[in-house]
């Protein structure tokens, strides 16, 4: 199984109360991901999350395919980190931290994923043609979007 990884860091000029309201809020998910990927949660959600909250959604990936996923928050220490792992959806593995730290201009917001596709050598075609790119993409829109609700374009 190849483990890749994916870290990103954006500074946000806001408290880290702020941050920590803002990202900890599952109903924000639909904003900062990219409409095209058709993403819905399908579970309840509490206004804040918890360790041991499931969450579940739906995301349309490539191709018109609807793929169900399933997220558990496993660790969190308040307003510092947390982190959530897919239980079940369209990777082998999904592993994604998300830490908050004060700096002299607001929070850096940094994410910090290990992912690994199904499917052998057919994931790593995958990963090289779409995935890759489609990452990348996802969480270039997050940090457009936060840039612009919290005033830094």
């Amino acid at each position: 199984m190849k483990l890749h990884v994916l870290e990103r860091r954006l500074e946000i000029p806001i408290t880290l109360k702020e941050a920590w309201d803002f990202f900890s809020n599952p109903h924000n998910l639909t904003d900062i991901t990219p409409p095209r990927l058709g993403f819905s949660m399908t579970s309840e959600a509490p206004p804040r999350i918890y360790p041991g909250l499931m969450l579940t959604y739906t995301v349309t990936p490539f191709f018109g395919m609807t793929v169900d996923w399933v997220t558990e928050i496993t660790h969190l220490k308040e307003p510092e980190f947390f982190v959530d792992d897919q239980r079940l959806g369209p990777y082998k593995l999904w592993h994604h931290e998300h830490m908050f730290k004060e700096t002299g201009g607001g929070v850096e917001v940094r994410d910090l994923v290990h992912y690994a596709l199904p499917l052998g050598p057919l994931g790593k075609i995958a990963h090289e043609l779409v995935v890759k790119k489609q990452l990348r993409e996802i969480f270039e829109y997050r940090s457009e979007y936060v840039k612009r609700k919290f005033g830094r374009v």
